[in-house]
């Protein structure tokens, strides 16, 4: 729902850091494996209630991922299997935090399984579509340049950035953000579908 409002402000910053990563020679697909593996640290850390070193390791995980495609674009090193590294490393990345969580507090267990598998739902929906816009030939740019078509939702990733802080900081509460955030994917898929039937039925 925010990435588009959010992509103005955050891409110079990014283009800068792009920029130097460039001069350094720094590759975007090792900007993709870096971060993951931060990220796969963080789904750690949760697991032994260290939770501000995961925060920390999220939010690095994070600026890779924003990164990667601009060093890319910068470099013009932009590749189909550098957007599908992308995309599917995400993925896992965001299950990986829950499931890193739900392993360090088993009474929480039940809410993290509900929101990994809303996270299927919100996944699926955003790659089907994207598959159809491709055989269709749609584009949009309206959350930044991307290997293929990005669209919208009420769930996108800066809600999932800020649903992950959240766990950070109040852990305690964890079942509240992911009961919150697992409807919230769930109308995302819903208008996901309607909207593919729209466009495609």
């Amino acid at each position: 729902m925010l990435d588009a409002f959010l992509r103005p402000v955050i891409n110079k910053p990014l283009e800068i850091i792009a920029s130097y990563l460039n001069h350094k020679h720094i590759t975007p697909n090792s900007i993709t494996y870096t971060g993951f593996l931060f990220g796969i640290m963080a789904a750690l850390c949760l697991m032994f209630h260290l939770y501000i070193i995961a925060l920390a390791l999220i939010l690095i995980n994070r600026l890779c991922d924003g990164l990667d495609g601009g060093v890319a674009r910068i470099s013009d090193t932009q590749s189909d299997y550098g957007g599908y590294l992308d995309i599917v490393l995400d993925f896992i990345f965001y299950s990986g935090i829950i499931f890193g969580f739900a392993l360090g507090h088993q009474d929480q267990a039940i809410y993290g399984a509900f929101l990994i598998f809303s996270f299927m739902g919100t996944g699926s929906s955003f790659l089907a579509y994207a598959i159809l816009a491709e055989k269709k030939k749609l584009v949009t740019t309206a959350r930044g340049k991307k290997s293929f078509f990005h669209t919208g939702g009420l769930a996108e990733g800066t809600e999932t950035i800020v649903t992950l802080v959240l766990i950070c900081l109040l852990p305690q509460q964890f079942y509240l953000f992911a009961l919150l955030f697992g409807m919230m994917c769930w109308l995302t898929t819903i208008g996901r579908i309607l909207q593919t039937k729209e466009d495609f039925a």
